[in-house]
């Protein structure tokens, strides 16, 4: 009966929308780029091309409104159609002629008239008797709208992204037994793989999904009866008013509504479940989700990778070799990294019962098959590779060991694969390129000099560098500051915090509140009393960067505080400890959006041209108006003023002058005069080369005369040349 009381809405519907909507007839066609919708008779709804990618989708979506929304795609998972591609309505369908014939995206059970875009969202085909022999409404993707129904043992798929609007990861079934519920794709219709149910597994057949005009979303038995309220409904059903129920691209399935009076956006009215991480499979294998200002981000295990960062359902790899286990080798050992609060598909192959952890441990470390165990206390499960659905459960005692291999003798085992090798690897094959290459060996061997002498032309700030020099190689303690309190002031507004007073800001530094991990140490986000929002730089003890370089990287940032740069706020020395206080981004770097296919539908074109703007000015003060000025002492013939002092007794002036000017040959405006890699390094181990003079700099703001005609050869420009200086004007750019 619930199946008959579905036809019945629809038919209501359907007879209605015969007396108000124009009809489309046999014959009719669309095309992407002229006459690519059928509207519907208020205009509201709209059936045919959208953008996709880089071509176009078939679909219905509501054109009525500022926000484009689609909630229905025709063969959803087919290639993307060209601009030139021709969607004709036929008595058998509606067809893209191709190559090989004809690729019907709707095929009705008769033959078909005419069509109509109806105002309720379904788009429907009629035969000569006005009978239904097709509809959309019967054919739900990842959307159901008022009047729709979901019929026993159909399912809704969420979208790969905002923007992509082929098959996602999730799926919302309505089964046979009764019971709605949500899975992953690709996995049975069990209780394991469920991430939420309606809890009516025992209501037999026939039970329909339906939905309401007023938002009530609700269950009906084979007999038409109410058995679950999904939402108690009762929402305004004016005609100022839409709603539309979504499995989302993450998920959770929502009743959303949009005020068209208002012109406003769409209001989230319920959803089943307010934690993000619940749905299983958000995260890829071998990583977990965790809530980050209440939206989730995927985190590896630990001495494991992301297989594809912009991807986080592509999951994570070690970043060691795991072959070692069974081939003893005295160079490589293996230790169990411990994750708190974190819950997994349980598919242990073996089960103890164990009370004491090291138990639990020296049990995985002594078996070979043993990948990871799960301990709560009592019970030790031992695990293969991969694990997944694994999230952060703050309300679960639960912890994960996870068995990772390290060198006992770094650097004599060729299966270790240091941590973060692969990610370099993969970064240096792209930016590998002479710019990188040179400039690298600039950096290493000024990067303190630059920073404590001339680099600065002599502008510095002497307060904030002596004052922070005399006292941190003082070796002191923040906690102990002679002369300044706790949370004390330095000059440039730099605060001295007291390593109690960063503990209490991170609420010591638990691991959800992890913003990243960065070349030198985990980033934490934490909060002052004062209610300022910070990251904290906590640097490894094993990260490499000792006393000197904190103190660089201390007076480099110190004196670079600009509007488009991020904030140091200060400090903290607390034992071994060394953490520097930056001003929290709440909107994340500009990578969480652009590799990612569902933010970076948030970042339209106003907003990215803004972002441009505010990374141009901000160059901009670096390399004009900062202190710091990587050209002036070339220019001038002082670059050895640039060596780092410790190397005066083992430095060859030569070769060092050779690694400046091969770097500022590198970075030459005109792309066509810097070096390749094989010339970079013929350039810097034959001292019988000669060297064509560097010109400024592209990042200096003075625009060369010369060079801006590309017909001017670098030979041609060296006769131009006087002294070594190009001729040269100032030119805004």
């Amino acid at each position: 009966m619930a199946c008959l009381a579905c036809l019945l809405a629809l038919a209501f519907v359907a007879a209605e929308a015969q007396q108000m909507q124009s009809n489309i007839s046999q014959g009719s066609s669309l095309t992407p780029t002229t006459n690519s919708t059928w509207l519907s008779r208020s205009g509201l709804y709209a059936f045919g091309f959208y953008r996709q990618g880089n071509g176009y989708a078939v679909g219905i979506f509501l054109a009525g409104i500022p926000q484009k929304t689609v909630v229905w795609t025709a063969n959803r998972d087919d290639p993307p159609v060209s601009n030139n591609a021709t969607l004709l309505f036929t008595g058998d369908g509606l067809a893209l002629p191709t190559a090989e014939g004809k690729n019907y995206l709707v095929s009705p059970s008769g033959s078909a008239s005419y069509a109509s875009m109806l105002d309720s969202g379904n788009f429907v085909l009629y035969n000569s008797g006005r009978e239904i022999v097709w509809q959309s409404f019967d054919h739900p993707t990842d959307t159901l709208l008022p009047g729709q129904c979901l019929l026993s043992g159909n399912e809704l798929f969420s979208a790969k992204s905002e923007a992509d609007h082929s098959t996602g990861i999730f799926r919302l079934k309505m089964q046979n037994d009764g019971n709605l519920v949500q899975y992953p794709v690709d996995t049975p219709d069990t209780s394991v793989y469920s991430f939420y149910s309606s809890f009516t597994d025992r209501e037999g057949e026939n039970v329909t999904l339906n939905f309401g005009a007023d938002g009530h979303l609700y269950l009906l038995n084979g007999n038409a009866t109410n058995i679950r309220n999904i939402t108690d409904g009762g929402l305004p059903t004016d005609e100022g008013k839409l709603y539309l129920m979504r499995i989302d691209v993450g998920g959770i399935f929502r009743l959303y509504s949009h005020d068209l009076k208002k012109n406003a956006i769409w209001s989230v009215e319920w959803e089943s479940s307010k934690e993000k991480c619940v749905p299983k499979g958000l995260c890829g294998f071998n990583s977990y989700c965790v809530l980050i200002d209440l939206e989730p981000d995927c985190r590896c295990l630990r001495r494991f990778e992301s297989v594809n960062p912009g991807n986080q359902t592509s999951g994570c790899e070690r970043n060691f070799v795991a072959d070692a286990c069974k081939n003893r080798n005295e160079n490589f050992t293996y230790t169990m990294e411990k994750l708190e609060n974190t819950t997994w598909e349980d598919s242990s192959y073996m089960s103890l019962t164990l009370s004491d952890e090291d138990d639990c441990i020296q049990g995985c470390l002594e078996d070979c098959d043993c990948e990871a165990v799960f301990f709560d206390g009592t019970n030790c499960r031992k695990q293969r590779l991969p694990l997944r659905y694994g999230r952060r459960d703050n309300g679960t005692s639960d912890r994960a060991l996870i068995k990772v291999g390290v060198p006992t003798k770094p650097d004599t085992d060729p299966r270790i694969v240091q941590p973060g090798s692969k990610k370099k690897a993969r970064k240096w094959i792209w930016i590998g390129t002479a710019i990188g290459a040179a400039l690298l060996v600039m950096v290493l061997s000024i990067s303190s000099y630059l920073l404590r002498r001339k680099l600065f032309s002599g502008e510095t700030n002497p307060m904030i560098e002596n004052e922070m020099l005399e006292w941190m190689e003082s070796d002191r303690s923040t906690d102990d500051v002679n002369g300044l309190q706790n949370d004390g002031k330095l000059g440039n507004n730099l605060t001295v915090f007291s390593y109690a007073s960063v503990v209490a800001a991170t609420t010591n530094f638990p691991e959800e509140n992890k913003l990243g991990q960065g070349g030198f140490g985990p980033v934490y986000k934490g909060k002052l009393v004062t209610g300022q929002e910070i990251a904290v730089k906590r640097l490894s003890r094993c990260s490499g960067q000792g006393t000197l370089e904190f103190k660089n990287e201390l007076i480099l940032i110190s004196e670079l505080q600009h509007t488009n740069l991020v904030q140091l706020f200060g400090f903290c020395i607390h034992g071994e400890e060394r953490m520097l206080i930056y001003a929290y981004m709440p909107n994340k770097s500009l990578d969480y959006f652009l590799f990612d296919s569902t933010r970076a539908m948030l970042l339209d074109w106003t907003k990215r041209f803004n972002i441009i703007e505010g990374i141009a000015q901000g160059l901009l003060y670096l390399h004009k108006y900062s202190r710091m000025r990587a050209w002036e002492l070339w220019k001038e013939g002082r670059g050895l003023e640039l060596m780092d002092p410790t190397l005066k007794d083992s430095c060859t002036e030569d070769q060092l002058l050779r690694c400046f000017h091969v770097g500022l040959l590198c970075v030459e405006e005109n792309a066509a005069d810097r070096p390749c890699m094989s010339d970079v390094v013929s350039m810097l181990i034959t001292e019988t080369i000669s060297l064509p003079l560097p010109t400024r700099p592209a990042f200096i703001t003075i625009r060369n005369v010369i060079v801006s005609d590309v017909n001017i050869s670098r030979r041609e420009l060296q006769i131009i040349s006087v002294n070594g200086l190009s001729n040269t004007t100032v030119d805004g750019r």
